[in-house]
Formats: C-alpha cells, structure tokens, sequence
C-alpha cells in the first residue's frame, strides 16, 4: 500500500536497537516515533551518541530494529530480510553522504548509472537518465570528469544526482555540507531545497549546523536515543538569499 500523495512516507512507532560492544550494552534507540509527511524537508539533530547514526541506518534499511515498527510509504520494512532491504535501498531509497562515496576511477555519468545497474534498469535507459539528473544538478557540462576533477560542491552534487536517477521516495543526506567550505554548503542544500520545493522530494538530512538547519521546515531533535523535541521552522531560510549569522546569533535558535 502506497502512501496517499499528503500522507507519511515515514511512520516509525517505538523503534528501539540496543548494541554490544564487548561486554556494554549500548541503548542507540530507546521508542523513538515520529512521522514524515510525503514532501517534507527535515532536519535531524543532536549531540554524538545521541542516536542520529542509528536512526538513519534504520530509515536507510542498513539496519534493522530490535523492535518496534517501521513503514515506508505505508509498507512495514521494519522485519525485512537482507535481500529485501536491498531492493528496498536500490529502488526507493537515495542517500547522499558527508564523504561523498563517488568510485574514483569513474566519471561522474558512470558514478550516477551504478544505482539502476543494481535496480536492473535496461543499459539504454541508464545513461539518459544519469544525464539528466547531473544537468538538473548543473554539472551537464562535467559528466566526463572523475572525482579527483572535481571540487568537494561538485563531488557532492554528483552524489546528489546519483541519489536522484532511480526516483527514490525519498533522500536521505547525513551531514550533506560537513567536508564543505560554506559557500559550496549553501550551494548543496539550495539543490536539495530546490528538489524538494519545486520536485517534491522528500528530504530528510543529518546536520550539526543549527544554520544549515534551519533552511528545513522542521527539526527532530533526539537526545540519549530518544526524541526530545520536534519543532517546526517558523520561517525557512531560503539558500543564499541569508547571510551566516555569527556563532552566538546562532544560539538559542535552532541549535
């Protein structure tokens, strides 16, 4: 059962996971539930060890619960097997990373064709569609260059592309501007702002920038493996139309 257009593509109810490592045993979610509106831009915060990590190989079908309940567009992927998850993560799910993840001997269009080559998509759709998503990107005219050609913004906005070509049900970007200068975060999160306002992609990213956050329309705030606060953005920043407030401005906002 697909998600109706205005409803959830995320429900998570109770969600915990509990590690060991050695002999401690360590609570990363302790019930954690929320929902994601389809179309929605969210930011997840917290301190390090705050359970964001956990939650997002949750979200990403990299992991799975101890319990709880997890569905997507209204399917319950909480309890899948391995090869489930998989099919999941090549088809419904894009992911962009802090570190990129581009292969470095091959082109950014090569880059963006892996993920339908895991999803089986024919050869000849492929390259079209790697195509168009690095031109929505605005890298048409850097579709031949590898990585090491390529400053941090634009291997970013590869990854970007990458997470794009299969139609995901949403991306999922985990610190997405952490290994960038500030002008070329800017320049990330106005694309995923503009996938998101004008594509309607779901978007949900991991920040520990209170500025970066608050160009989403809501924060989750987690907190010892667990939410603690859920907020809505009075009034979303537009990318680069704002300039960086100092770090004390920055406090007490959305932090």
């Amino acid at each position: 059962m697909a998600a109706s257009l205005n409803g959830p593509v995320i429900h998570v109810k109770d969600l915990t996971r509990t590690y060991l490592l050695g002999e401690v045993e360590v609570r990363a979610l302790r019930g954690v539930s929320f929902e994601v509106k389809t179309g929605g831009l969210l930011a997840v915060m917290g301190p390090s060890g705050s359970g964001k990590s956990t939650l997002m190989n949750m979200l990403g079908c990299l992991d799975t619960p101890d319990s709880g309940s997890y569905l997507l567009e209204g399917e319950e992927v909480g309890q899948l097997n391995d090869d489930q998850l998989a099919l999941i993560r090549s088809r419904r799910i894009g992911f962009v990373f802090q570190t990129f993840n581009l292969l470095a001997r091959t082109t950014a269009l090569a880059n963006c064709e892996l993920p339908m080559l895991y999803a089986g998509v024919p050869n000849g759709e492929r390259r079209g569609r790697a195509e168009h998503a690095l031109e929505i990107v605005g890298l048409a005219d850097r579709m031949d260059h590898h990585p090491n050609e390529l400053s941090g913004g634009q291997q970013q906005r590869v990854a970007i592309a990458r997470a794009l070509v299969n139609d995901p049900a949403i991306i999922f970007a985990d610190e997405p501007t952490g290994n960038l200068d500030s002008k070329s975060g800017i320049e990330v999160i106005e694309i995923l702002q503009g996938l998101n306002r004008n594509d309607g992609i779901t978007v949900m990213l991991v920040t520990h920038d209170p500025f970066i956050a608050r160009h989403t329309d809501r924060v989750l705030r987690l907190q010892d493996g667990r939410v603690v606060a859920d907020e809505l953005v009075q009034i979303p920043l537009v990318a680069g139309e704002a300039e960086r407030p100092s770090e004390m401005d920055l406090e007490g906002e959305v932090a």
